[in-house]
């Protein structure tokens, strides 16, 4: 199972989703879904910028859990 960190990073950050939203320039529907880890999938782009704002590399914002 994969799980998406990005609710640590906001919460880090103090940041909120409309916030991340308009710094991504992605849709809000996208970051709550991935806040809530309910996405069923995120384009390549999406964890670019998200990346890219949290200053982060991939692993960081998604970890492997057995």
């Amino acid at each position: 199972m994969i799980r998406c960190n990005l609710s640590r990073l906001m919460g880090e950050s103090k940041m909120k989703v409309m916030d991340v939203a308009i710094d991504t320039v992605l849709d809000r529907n996208t970051i709550t879904l991935l806040y809530k880890e309910t996405a069923p999938r995120i384009d390549l782009e999406a964890i670019d910028n998200l990346c890219d704002l949290f200053d982060c590399e991939v692993g960081q914002l998604w970890a492997q859990i057995d």
